[in-house]
Order: C-alpha cells, then sequence, then structure tokens
C-alpha cells in the first residue's frame, strides 16, 4: 500500500507568521483599509493611473518579497520530504512554501505570484525585483519595455479569472486525495473554498485548521481552532506517523 495522497489548501492565515497580513482576519488588510482592495481589483487598476501608482508604491514598501518561511510552511515540506506524497493548493502569492523547500511542481499557485510581473497587452513576463528597482529610480508606473503596455503583477486579481489549466489540476488533486487539509483560509472565497466541498464529496478526510469559523466546518472531520504555528507542525507530525 503506497502513502495517502495529502493535498493542503493553504490561505493567508499560513504566511501570518512571516509578517505577511491577512485579508479578511479580525486585523485583515480589507477592515484597516477598504480603500486598499481597489489597488487590486482590475478594472480601477486598468483604469486609473493613480492606484497603478499607489499600488507600485504599497509592493515597495510591503516588504512581503523579503518574508522568510515560518513553522508551518516548514511542516509542510518536511511531510513532503519524509515521502508522503504531497500537493499543495495556495491562495498566497508569496512562493514561501517553495522558499522552505516544497518542489516548484507540487505547488498549485491558484492566484499567481507576487515574484513575477506580466504585461497586460503582449503577456510577456518579468520579475518583480527588476519592476521595483525601477520604482526606486524614479519610475512610478513602470510600463512594459517590450511593447509600452501596462504592467502588472502576475497575481490574478479581484475581477480576472483564475488559470483554468492551474485550477483543472487543482480540481483533479482534490478530487484524489485521501486527506485534504483547509489551512488558514476563510473558506469564503469561490473557487477556491470550493475545492474543500470537492474534497469531502469524494471520500477525502477533510480537516480544517482556522482561527475563524469556515461555511465548511460542518463538512469537516476534524476542526482546530488553534494557532496554526503550533497546531499545523503538529498535525502534519501525526499524519506523517499515521495517527491521523
Amino acid at each position: 500500500m503506497g502513502k495517502p495522497l495529502v493535498a493542503i489548501l493553504s490561505g493567508a492565515g499560513v504566511s501570518t507568521d512571516s509578517g505577511i497580513p491577512d485579508y479578511r482576519g479580525p486585523n485583515g488588510l480589507w477592515r484597516r483599509d477598504p480603500d486598499a482592495e481597489k489597488l487590486v481589483t482590475y478594472e480601477y487598476y486598468m483604469g486609473d493611473p493613480e492606484i497603478r501608482r499607489r499600488s507600485w508604491r504599497m509592493r515597495r514598501e510591503s516588504g512581503a518579497l523579503r518574508a522568510r518561511p515560518n513553522a508551518a510552511h516548514r511542516a509542510v515540506a518536511e511531510l513532503e520530504a519524509a515521502g508522503v506524497p504531497v500537493r499543495v493548493i495556495t491562495q498566497n502569492v508569496d512562493g514561501l512554501h517553495q522558499r522552505a523547500g516544497l518542489p516548484d511542481r507540487k505547488v498549485l499557485e491558484l492566484h499567481g505570484t507576487a515574484h513575477g510581473v506580466v504585461c497586460t497587452r503582449c503577456h510577456v513576463r518579468g520579475s518583480m525585483e527588476e519592476a521595483l528597482a525601477r520604482i526606486e529610480a524614479g519610475e512610478e508606473d513602470p510600463p512594459c519595455r517590450e511593447c509600452g503596455g501596462v504592467l502588472k503583477p502576475a497575481t490574478v486579481m479581484f475581477g480576472e479569472r483564475l488559470d483554468p489549466v492551474v485550477l483543472g489540476d487543482a480540481v483533479a488533486v482534490s478530487k484524489a486525495c485521501e486527506v485534504f487539509v483547509a489551512v488558514g483560509t476563510s473558506l469564503q472565497v469561490q473557487p477556491a473554498a470550493g475545492l474543500a466541498g470537492v474534497a469531502a464529496d469524494h471520500g477525502a478526510r477533510l480537516i480544517i485548521v482556522n482561527a475563524e469559523p469556515t461555511p465548511y466546518d460542518e463538512l469537516a472531520d476534524e476542526v482546530v481552532r488553534e494557532p496554526i504555528g503550533t497546531a499545523l507542525p503538529r498535525l502534519l507530525r501525526d499524519l506523517r506517523e499515521g495517527a491521523v
């Protein structure tokens, strides 16, 4: 018998210990500054140069690209290193699962990556680091070097569709896994949230680790309300040892 496939859906709560604020929690970004949502909304971003300038300034000042993995990211990487088949489906754009040692091919980034930029006209991609260096040098809203089009972060903004290939892979993993752990996510944003239901419908053991109640709690086999930094490493250690 092979080891069961473990799928982990990770949300913003996984990265708060790394200093990256969540969005919808009690101290979340949207609650503190509702206007900030416009900075990551495609229609506002494309239609208003001032929103773009503010968006670039926010990225330059945030320090999120320098964040380091925390105990939760390391615990997931250790589970994979121990030989357990693991796939991470993440709503995060910080790349911290990979930085903790998880192979790129085992991470599905539903909302893209904050480490890259993409041209909205010719779709050429580049590095966020280079774009931020241009901001530092005085360009407030750097255009695409290839075609002069509007550059945006390689993240999925509000009002944009998820990459259908990435989403399709995430659905396939959710259907195939034997254990599905939703961690640090409010399970309120579709279609990502629906993956928990897909997994449960296909017979997976559903475990939810989150500070606040989610719409999927009643479907779950287990709900953990403890801090993620201690709860997830313990849960994954038990999984590794066959105790869950």
